[in-house]
């Protein structure tokens, strides 16, 4: 049964109920089979050809069949060429095969090429969506809900929630360390301290975009493992740029509240956190990937915590640097 499959692969999606026809009947033996065993099974598109032992030969749309020469073989006006998916497929990946082929069905093979079922493209929206949501709350980051959002219970909600939000708040911890080690440097510049959210956040901000981007490549397919160094390279330049016009931005300000000392280092600073805040944004979900987690995991608020004290070491050792000569 489809049910001896593992959970949220091809063979437990599987409609097994699909019209297979064998490989030595006519084109008019194929038209008299389709008639006399169509009546009970529903979407069907396509009509598989296999051989003696159930192995997919080819594939012909019910257009094709009725518009054959009846004495032809099925052989003779079959696609041999099938795109075909495994039993044990993710679900997720064979959502991306839908969507690169735009077929309404497509077979389900076993480990010896046999045909065993069918996979419809209506199946494949309910994949889509719950796949989607998964990720988004992932990005959140919250554990997956079994049930909808009205109807979860309190409880439900606090723990799915719960133990990001610790983890988060320890990571935070590193950050207030990195600015009690700096005390002094804060107390001689207290202007400092009116920059800090300003530029950790823009880290944040910056890392977060970049991950986004690539969650959503990664997950449409458009980049993969092997593309890591050219997406760092492009990363590169591109934060750079980021960095180089939103420091133009703020030296302004920098000059207005502390001087042209204090303008220095948080123009050099921005740049400095928006380069570091991009490449960990775009690293990080092929970090999780080559981990085999879930790139999405590599979300928002993990990024933004992680920006968070790389940035407030940056500033405040610029600040060390610049302001002790």
């Amino acid at each position: 049964m489809a049910t001896t499959f593992p959970k949220e692969t091809t063979g437990r999606l599987m409609d097994r109920n699909c019209l297979a026809l064998n490989h030595s009947l006519t084109i008019e033996q194929a038209v008299r089979y389709v008639r006399d065993n169509v009546e009970n099974k529903t979407n069907i598109h396509y009509v598989y050809v296999i051989d003696d032992n159930k192995i997919l030969q080819g594939v012909l749309s019910l257009r094709e069949l009725l518009a054959s020469s009846g004495e032809l073989p099925v052989t003779a006006v079959m696609t041999k060429k099938v795109v075909s998916l495994p039993t044990n497929m993710d679900q997720e990946k064979a959502a991306l095969v839908f969507q690169d082929t735009d077929f309404v069905s497509i077979p389900v093979v076993n480990e010896f090429d046999q045909l065993v079922g069918v996979l419809h493209v209506e199946d494949m929206l309910d994949v889509m969506e719950q796949e989607a949501t998964e990720d988004f709350h992932k990005m959140a980051p919250v554990s997956s809900l079994d049930v909808s959002l009205k109807d979860a219970k309190i409880t439900t909600l606090y723990r799915k929630r719960i133990v990001w939000l610790v983890v988060l708040v320890f990571m935070n911890v590193f950050s207030g360390a990195g600015i009690a080690h700096f005390e002094d440097i804060i107390e001689a510049n207290l202007a400092l301290v009116f920059f800090l959210p300003l530029l950790v956040d823009s880290g944040g901000n910056a890392g977060s975009q970049a991950s986004t981007l690539v969650i959503r490549a990664m997950a449409v397919g458009e980049v993969r493992m092997r593309d890591w160094m050219k997406m760092f390279t492009k990363e590169i330049s591109v934060s750079i740029l980021l960095g180089l016009t939103m420091a133009a931005a703020v030296a302004g300000v920098g000059v207005f509240r502390g001087g042209p000392d204090i303008a220095l280092v948080v123009a050099l600073t921005m740049v400095a956190v928006v380069i570091v805040g991009s490449l960990i944004g775009m690293s990080l979900p092929f970090i999780f990937n080559k981990l085999k987690l879930d790139p999405a995991t590599a979300s928002a608020p993990l990024i933004t915590s992680i920006a968070d004290i790389v940035g407030v070491l940056i500033y405040f050792s610029i600040a060390s640097a610049l302001l002790s000569l």
